[in-house]
């Protein structure tokens, strides 16, 4: 009898469920016009991505890319310094490239959110009100207006592919459109400090560091609350609470 593919759960919250049959992964959204931007995020980006194998409402079809994680969150990276830079690169080329039509999230938008969930974080007592305090003094300078680039917007080191120093492929573009370079080149460094120095060797450009710093205590800030209540741990080591406290 031929063998039968086993259907892995890749993620599943209430949001979003990915599964991978084989060489194909299944994205099931609750949000249709999510996956619709992704789609075409990643037929606009000049960057390797997924190939759309089809696409019905609220679920994509991708085919899966070579190569293994850049790195994870909460464990050493092994790809070389290289590989890093190559990733630099390969954003720099994303940020060249004209941004997509749709509009990105506005400063506005992003400065309540971080008042609403450092509101919760103390509220809850998940946090010293002084760490909440002195991470939102620094999380509050990346709230500058920059002239817009086509940001990934979800740029983390493991949706990043690579076989040795190659970009294989660059995966979950559902929050892609016009928005700050700082922001993705903090994503993908996000947890992992020591290598902003090669991503910005291979990025090739002046780069506000200060900027990328307060992008770290931002999405530390505003992640904790959904990540407890979607079953992830944000005080795992290396993980949202130890970047934050890093830089405060």
């Amino acid at each position: 009898m031929a063998s039968v593919a086993e259907v892995e759960v890749v993620v599943a919250h209430n949001e979003r469920t990915v599964l991978r049959v084989g060489d194909m992964f299944l994205k099931v959204d609750a949000d249709e016009a999510r996956g619709a931007l992704e789609a075409e995020a990643m037929a606009l980006a000049p960057l390797p991505t997924p190939d759309v194998l089809w696409r019905e409402p609220h679920v994509l079809a991708l085919a899966a890319v070579h190569g293994a994680p850049l790195a994870r969150l909460g464990q050493p990276s092994t790809a070389s310094p290289t590989a890093w830079s190559a990733a630099g690169e390969a954003v720099r080329a994303l940020h060249d490239a004209p941004p997509p039509p749709w509009p990105g999230r506005s400063l506005d938008d992003l400065a309540t959110r971080l008042d609403d969930e450092c509101a919760w974080l103390v509220t809850n007592r998940v946090l010293p009100t002084d760490v909440v305090t002195r991470g939102r003094r620094v999380a509050e300078e990346a709230l500058r207006p920059r002239p817009p680039v086509f940001a990934h917007g979800d740029l983390q080191a493991d949706h990043v592919f690579v076989d040795g120093d190659r970009i294989t492929g660059v995966l979950d573009w559902s929050e892609a459109g016009p928005g700050d370079a700082l922001f993705d080149l903090a994503s993908l460094t996000f947890g992992h400090g020591e290598r902003l120095g090669d991503v910005v060797a291979g990025y090739g450009a002046d780069v506000d560091l200060d900027g990328v710093r307060a992008w770290w205590c931002w999405r530390s800030l505003v992640a904790i609350h959904w990540l407890t209540e979607h079953g992830f741990d944000p005080f795992a080591p290396g993980c949202e609470v130890d970047v934050l406290r890093s830089q405060v």
